[in-house]
């Protein structure tokens, strides 16, 4: 079996497959492959996932530096959308974990797209905030542990009809008076709004 067919079985296996890989069925398959190929199986699985399998035994154990990008997704009537994660009981912004080799505007895009199924494109991505530190702390069910930077966008030009994907278990607009108490990103949240307060005062002068 060519590289080639071996990262195509790969990307062909469910995310629950993936993540079940073994550590020496990876090592395994890396000693075959050069680096690009690599980076492109780590694209395949997911970094984080990937980085995780790579730890063997530690996977779990160690605590993970991410980086990524979320958007704030505005409707007409000035809402935002939130997806209620089938990981768990909380509410959060459309996002995730950057790629190797993409820009954080690719990551954005892409996540936009696999979360909601709603295009974005590049022209119509303003940047809110970088937002990092001890608020961006997160903890999964599975013992996982991340820190994560987030560059944080907001997204008021889309196009597309709203779908949920495997993460999901629902995609609902909220207003800012009225946000779900059990919320994954309030800080992000937070951002949105004193990036509102700013522009509104700018808007002033």
């Amino acid at each position: 079996m060519t590289n080639q067919e071996i990262l195509n079985k790969i990307r062909n296996l469910t995310n629950k497959e993936k993540r079940n890989l073994s550590y020496q069925e990876l090592v395994t398959i890396m000693e075959k492959l050069s680096s690009n190929e690599i980076i492109e199986l780590s694209n395949i699985i997911g970094y984080p996932v990937f980085t995780r399998l790579c730890m063997n035994e530690l996977k779990h154990k160690f605590v993970l530096l991410q980086d990524g990008a979320a958007a704030i997704i505005v409707n007409k009537e000035g809402e935002i959308l939130l997806q209620s994660r089938a990981d768990r009981d909380k509410w959060g912004l459309p996002g995730g974990c950057q790629d190797l080799g993409e820009t954080f505007e690719e990551t954005v895009i892409r996540e936009v797209k696999e979360e909601t199924n709603l295009d974005v494109n590049y022209k119509d991505l303003k940047i809110i905030d970088i937002i990092s530190g001890n608020s961006r702390r997160s903890e999964y069910p599975n013992g996982d542990v991340v820190i994560n930077n987030t560059v944080l966008y907001l997204v008021e030009n889309y196009s597309g009809e709203i779908k949920i994907d495997e993460e999901s278990k629902e995609l609902k607009f909220f207003s800012l008076d009225n946000l779900p108490i059990n919320q994954h990103d309030p800080d992000l949240i937070e951002a949105y709004i004193k990036y509102l307060e700013k522009r509104s005062h700018e808007n002033e002068k």
